[in-house]
């Protein structure tokens, strides 16, 4: 029976099932469409990554002896459409057998489930063989529970795959070192140079100007440094744990003018195009760990082992538990413009000013500049949360729907009212200037709530806090803000809403 099976630009696991047999009738099929390119506005890098690792990946499979159609954008046969290049190669190979893999986003989910009702062949639909959890364990998880608890999901998940665990405790007596890995950086410990594995993506890039697609950031390089292959995955994988893990959970939280990835593993497109499995990323950690925990402290590799077993997975849970009705919340009743310098970094707000340059700059931020900069200010101008989702799943490399979406609209934008996070993730100038040095030599006056020079996030916070009393007054996390906010003067607190306003109708003025 000839059959052809699908491979999407994030299932680039060539450890699958599928490749363990070659097969003359079995065809791989692997497409650049405008359907992906434009349904967001995309980061330019992050087209350039996603189609050098594609084209990788297609070499890979016919190097160990698979059929692979690969269609480049600017094929005459690439119809630019899912269905379209589908219908085509079937009609035109007599493929009598449809497969696909499981899509990680609800919309490419639809879409499969949708053209599979509609042919007239076979078709069926199968794992990625790339997470920890299935789609629906989660849900399954918290069956009959008012809350969903990323630290319960977490524990059970570090006791199921008995991560750091000794017998049903904990190892090293906690379970969780979150207030361990606060520190700001100070410019010591030493930062090694991240890794640059300078693939050339020229012709890329030029298929790329010429077909018009409309992109954002800048890119003035004819290199992609992150990894594009499984070979060169595991080599970033490597190195972070030679070079980056021993000072990673200390330094999580921090922020820094002059330092882009401080010691994050930079691993996170990989692990999203599935290129590398979280599973390979935890057990190579632990075993570095065990090898140097003279070295390295518990604190530091418990601190990437939640991001990754905890929040990732807990995130694609949610995702599929609360999709699609999930993408339209907005408890909060957020409805202004995203202001225009995000997509310009001109602002003299220094911690935004340098956040989205970085962004733009390198199609990346960590999760903190994500949470408590950029997405911090979108939330204290209440910023409508579709702007928002559309910002940060275009902007970083990494961002795929089924992690972004959660991220942005739940843990950042608290759209969901609070089915992740348990109160907004906001805060005054005081937060930022803690983590990090964005307000040394910023225009504004961290410690300043009123006049030309006050810091903009101070009235902003005050003024969201006392906009949202009806929402956000009874949770129990923001009594003590609002015991605070109770204490100012009516004089005080008009003229701190009479700045917030002033920020939020013309942005561009500060």
């Amino acid at each position: 029976m000839k059959t052809l099976r699908l491979i999407l630009g994030d299932q680039l696991n060539i450890q699958h099932s599928w490749y363990n047999t070659v097969s003359d009738s079995t065809v791989y099929c692997m497409f650049e469409m405008r359907q992906e390119t434009d349904y967001v506005k995309h980061h330019i890098q992050k087209v350039v990554g996603f189609f050098a690792a594609m084209r990788a990946f297609s070499k890979q499979l016919e190097s160990q002896g698979h059929n692979v159609i690969y269609l480049n954008l600017d094929d005459a046969s690439n119809l630019q459409n899912l269905e379209d290049n589908l219908n085509d190669i079937i009609l035109t190979h007599n493929i009598e057998y449809f497969q696909y893999q499981s899509p990680d986003e609800f919309r490419l989910d639809a879409q499969l489930k949708a053209f599979c009702t509609s042919l007239s062949i076979k078709s069926s639909e199968i794992d990625t063989e790339h997470f920890y959890t299935t789609r629906d364990e989660l849900s399954v998880f918290f069956e009959g529970k008012k809350q969903f608890l990323m630290e319960r999901f977490y524990r059970y998940m570090r006791k199921k795959h008995h991560i750091l665990m000794e017998g049903e405790n904990p190892e090293g007596g906690e379970w969780n070192y979150d207030k361990s890995n606060r520190n700001k950086w100070k410019g010591s410990p030493g930062i090694p140079s991240f890794l640059h594995l300078k693939n050339p993506v020229e012709t890329i890039l030029k298929t790329i100007v010429a077909s018009n697609i409309e992109t954002i950031g800048r890119f003035d390089e004819t290199t992609f440094s992150y990894p594009i292959n499984k070979d060169q995955s595991l080599e970033q994988l490597a190195y972070f744990n030679q070079n980056l893990l021993v000072h990673f959970g200390d330094y999580q939280d921090a922020l820094h003018t002059e330092e882009v990835y401080l010691f994050h593993s930079r691993l996170s497109f990989a692990m999203n195009l599935k290129l590398i499995s979280p599973k390979e990323i935890i057990d190579a950690v632990l075993d570095h760990y065990r090898s140097n925990s003279d070295a390295i402290s518990i604190s530091q590799v418990e601190g990437f082992i939640r991001q990754v077993i905890g929040w990732r997975e807990y995130m694609r849970g949610m995702y599929w538990a609360q999709m699609p009705q999930y993408k339209a919340l907005n408890t909060l009743a957020n409805h202004n413009p995203i202001p225009e310098f995000f997509w310009t970094g001109d602002t003299k707000m220094n911690c935004l000013n340098k956040t989205i340059n970085n962004s733009l700059d390198n199609a990346y931020a960590h999760h903190i500049q994500r949470l408590m900069i950029t997405g911090n200010y979108l939330l204290l101008t209440q910023t409508h949360p579709d702007a928002v989702d559309e910002w940060y799943l275009g902007i970083y490399i990494d961002a795929l729907e089924w992690v972004q979406l959660p991220n942005t609209r739940g843990m950042s934008q608290f759209a969901d009212g609070g089915l992740i996070a348990t109160k907004p993730y906001v805060s005054s100038g005081s937060y930022i200037n803690k983590m990090s040095n964005y307000c040394n030599g910023c225009a504004y006056k961290v410690k300043e709530r009123l006049g030309e020079n006050a810091c903009p996030f101070n009235s902003l916070y005050w003024n969201f806090l006392d906009d949202k009393r009806p929402q956000l007054a009874a949770n129990f996390r923001m009594k003590m803000m609002y015991s605070v906010l109770n204490k100012f003067s009516k004089e005080e607190l008009i003229a701190m809403k009479l700045r917030a306003s002033q920020i939020i109708e013309s942005p561009e003025k500060f």
